[in-house]
């Protein structure tokens, strides 16, 4: 056998995401990819802003002295300097450079954390619908997930949250703008959580990280402004990226940024940036810690990602579909017009439209869509929900 056991049934288990994403290389083989409307993946369609362009041009027509040498493993002083900067004024929080590591993306900086903060036993509490690969995350590190269920708003469940938090409980996982449903956790929701997480903390004797995967925070809708965790949870860390707020998923550069005031925070700073280093990332990309310095106030054009919400959202609720209007990130999660999901999903292919099951989230009975795609991707698609709708009844 070529591979462990475990990684094996892993494999099976997989993600709905990529079983529809090679669905759809499948599709467009046989119909041709303009026939093949394929609203699976969270791939930007979007190119970066003028100013990332800029900003790259700069450094290759100036190149620093050292440029692509070995760095300090949390990232260049400079780029954590930037990012501390930005973090200061958006959460009136004292962000250092002491506060924040560079690194391989939110995947990466996940893993980081993780690898740092779990001992083997330990559980991730995250709530529905969730983002699949987070179970893959924690047993990397010999940690398991708790799923809390949600409300009908896609908000956890307060009561069930409380019940999940139990002795072994080291953290405390979510993801806002939510990846699938787009839904964003208010100011009110974090204090909520943090006052269950400080009070089971007293319970226990222990102490519990609230960690915030973050990617989508400044795809906002309709002048929402982003709350951020650090008000709510002095045990708080960030792992983010400019993945989505600035078209940069191929880039592979994020960071981790640790609540200034936490008391352990230089034991904690100094395990995350050895994990950094050890798990094999080492640091960040050079020459992208350099260009992403100076953006750190910029981002893509977010009308761009309302309009298509707004365009998806009146034609699908037209046609009957019923779902949560999006605050922010780029999908939506309608309920499918039957219980059966998957049943559906293939129901949707026949005119090969394809979406992710809602069960791969956590949430079955609903489904998946992702709008950053083209506005002829998105046109295309709708006569095939559609037709999917009506035949089903």
């Amino acid at each position: 056998m070529a591979v462990s056991n475990k990684v094996k049934g892993s494999m099976e288990q997989g993600s709905w995401i990529r079983k529809m994403f090679e669905e759809g290389i499948s599709l467009k083989q046989q119909f041709g990819e303009e026939n093949v409307f394929d609203l699976s993946l969270g791939n930007p369609i979007m190119e970066p802003p003028q100013e990332f362009f800029d900003e790259l041009r700069r450094v290759a027509e100036n190149p620093i002295a050292g440029l692509h040498r070995y760095m300090p493993n949390a990232g260049f002083v400079e780029t954590r300097d930037a990012v501390a900067a930005q973090l200061r004024e958006e959460t009136g929080q004292d962000f250092t450079a002491n506060e924040i590591i560079m690194c391989c993306g939110a995947g990466g900086a996940l893993n980081v954390i993780l690898k740092t903060l779990l001992d083997p036993g330990d559980e991730v509490v995250i709530f529905a619908p969730y983002f699949v690969e987070y179970f893959f995350y924690a047993d990397n590190h010999g940690g398991t997930c708790k799923v809390v269920p949600p409300n009908d708003d896609f908000l956890p469940d307060l009561d069930a949250f409380e019940n999940a938090i139990v002795e072994n409980t080291k953290i405390v996982l979510l993801n806002s703008p939510n990846n699938p449903s787009g839904v964003l956790y208010s100011a009110e929701l974090l204090a909520q959580l943090g006052e269950i997480i400080q009070r089971k903390e007293k319970e226990f004797g222990s102490e519990i990280f609230l960690v915030s995967d973050e990617p989508y925070r400044k795809i906002l809708f309709d002048g929402l402004e982003y709350p951020h965790i650090f008000d709510h949870h002095v045990r708080s860390i960030v792992a983010t990226s400019h993945s989505k707020d600035l078209a940069l998923p191929g880039e592979r550069i994020g960071f981790v940024a640790v609540h200034p005031d936490y008391d352990d925070k230089t034991e904690l700073m100094d395990g995350l940036v050895f994990c950094n280093r050890t798990l094999g990332f080492v640091n960040a990309p050079a020459l992208i810690q350099h260009i992403v310095k100076n953006l750190q106030s910029v981002t893509i054009d977010v009308q761009q990602y309302q309009d298509k919400r707004d365009f998806m959202y009146q034609n699908l609720t037209e046609i009957g579909y019923e779902m949560p209007m999006p605050q922010g990130a780029f999908y939506m999660f309608p309920k499918s017009p039957i219980e059966d999901d998957v049943e559906f999903t293939a129901e949707l292919q026949k005119s090969n439209v394809l979406v992710v099951p809602g069960r791969g989230f956590g949430s079955p009975g609903h489904f998946r869509l992702s709008y950053c795609v083209t506005d002829e991707t998105l046109a295309g698609s709708l006569e095939g929900f559609r037709i999917a709708f009506e035949a089903v009844g």
